[in-house]
């Protein structure tokens, strides 16, 4: 893979702060033509070090308005039973994020729900009814302080 040079570096932190912003757009605000900004995307998308173009949704405008972080810990931690989890987690809707960690716990779930019932409901299904989870611990976020995914470049 290519090493990113200044030109890279700019390009990908404009698109962190808005990637709806034309390759004209920031030709201008990096000093390139807009067929340079295209071709260089294109390569940074290719190489992986743009992962996705995405929109992040409100949860609350789907009506999901309780999200919640769990640590799960596991009976059984071979490669069978946490690969079969991890296909588990996968399937889940209502997981967003799944963190297979080191330390005290063996994974690091985020989850959004409708509300306590929904998430009580899945709870139960996922997690209680696995016979391979040993414990979980659920922390009910009450104020989202700072979300984001900008890396300093």
């Amino acid at each position: 893979m290519q090493a990113l040079d200044e030109y890279d570096k700019k390009l990908l932190q404009f698109m962190q702060e808005n990637n709806k912003m034309t390759a004209q757009e920031l030709g201008d605000l990096v000093n390139l033509s807009s067929s340079a900004v295209q071709r260089r995307l294109t390569r940074l998308r290719e190489n992986k070090i743009i992962e996705a173009d995405v929109s992040i949704i409100a949860p609350s405008v789907l009506g999901l308005t309780v999200t919640c972080i769990v640590d799960i810990i596991l009976a059984d931690g071979n490669s069978k039973a946490l690969e079969k989890f991890k296909a588990s987690m996968r399937k889940c809707n209502e997981v967003m994020q799944c963190y297979f960690v080191t330390g005290t716990y063996d994974f690091v779930i985020i989850v959004n729900a409708e509300n306590m019932q929904h998430y009580e409901s899945f709870a139960k299904k996922w997690l209680m009814d696995n016979p391979n989870v040993k414990h979980f611990y659920t922390h009910v976020i009450m104020d989202k302080v700072k979300v984001g995914y900008n890396l300093t470049i």
